[in-house]
């Protein structure tokens, strides 16, 4: 079976400002930018994202009136050239775009402790594309799982691209970054969560996994899979079952299908 969950996608994360003396980021901004009309009206309702700047187009600011009748932000009128020469031509910036400061961090025991009541923890190993993390935060915030864990290094920004694609979502699923992954998982086994790893070349299944117990689930990236580090610090190795002649997912979709089925499980179960 050709990697469901050991082939997934990845990019680079830096950060607008060096994070607890990570100062390996190169290329950033000024400062981290949302773009897109989904991202920006979930910031300016998040009383936890400071916004440094406004650009709005007239039909944007339209759009988002009733999200910006709850902050007092004075905002600059552009025309989508302006922005596009900002942004790029090819960037779909909707005619919004919001220079941000970073959400703080959660710490793992935060995620943690969301398990109770939310779905499991994603864990994504060295997962650099974007669009393939800003879509898996947008199925995190769908099936209500408890958050993410992303490597510091190794990971995109969390702004621009991923922030598009995630739609909003990014205001609502709790992110930690690390410095190093295994001894991450070792901390969450310490707190008491299951870490199943997936791979097609596990010997369960994702429908036989125990989801109402705290979990994580971890995906690799695309073509590698997960790392044997990673490997090594999982509970075990599940799959994602298939029946078509083609037989893998890309990260983004192994995220929808696992999260999906621990949530159907966990109903299931109470």
């Amino acid at each position: 079976m050709a990697d469901v969950n050991k082939k997934v996608h990845q990019q680079r994360r830096p950060g607008a400002r060096a994070q607890r003396g990570d100062a390996t980021r190169r290329n950033t901004p000024d400062s981290p930018v949302i773009y897109g009309l989904h991202a920006v009206a979930f910031a300016l309702r998040n009383p936890d994202r400071t916004i440094t700047s406004l650009a709005l187009t007239e039909n944007a600011e339209h759009k988002l009136r009733d999200a910006l009748s709850e902050r007092n932000l004075t905002i600059e009128r552009v025309r989508p050239k302006d922005l596009d020469h900002r942004l790029g031509a090819d960037t779909v910036h909707q005619g919004a775009m919001a220079h941000v400061d970073l959400l703080p961090e959660p710490q793992l025991e935060d995620l943690v402790a969301r398990t109770e009541q939310s779905g499991p923890i994603v864990v994504l190993d060295q997962v650099t594309d974007p669009h393939n993390v800003g879509a898996v935060v947008r199925c995190a915030a769908v099936f209500g799982a408890a958050g993410l864990v992303i490597t510091r290094r190794h990971s995109p920004p969390l702004w621009g691209a991923l922030a598009k694609v995630a739609s909003g979502a990014l205001e609502l699923v709790p992110i930690a970054l690390v410095q190093n992954l295994a001894r991450a998982l070792d901390t969450l086994a310490e707190l008491g969560v299951m870490r199943i790893g997936l791979d097609s070349e596990g010997a369960g299944s994702i429908e036989h996994c125990d989801w109402s117990r705290p979990s994580a689930v971890i995906l690799g990236a695309e073509g590698r899979g997960l790392r044997p580090s990673t490997r090594a610090a999982c509970d075990t190795l599940a799959q994602i079952g298939t029946r078509g002649p083609i037989t893998s997912l890309n990260v983004s979709n192994a995220a929808v299908v696992t999260l999906y089925e621990a949530a159907r499980l966990r109903r299931s179960g109470d």
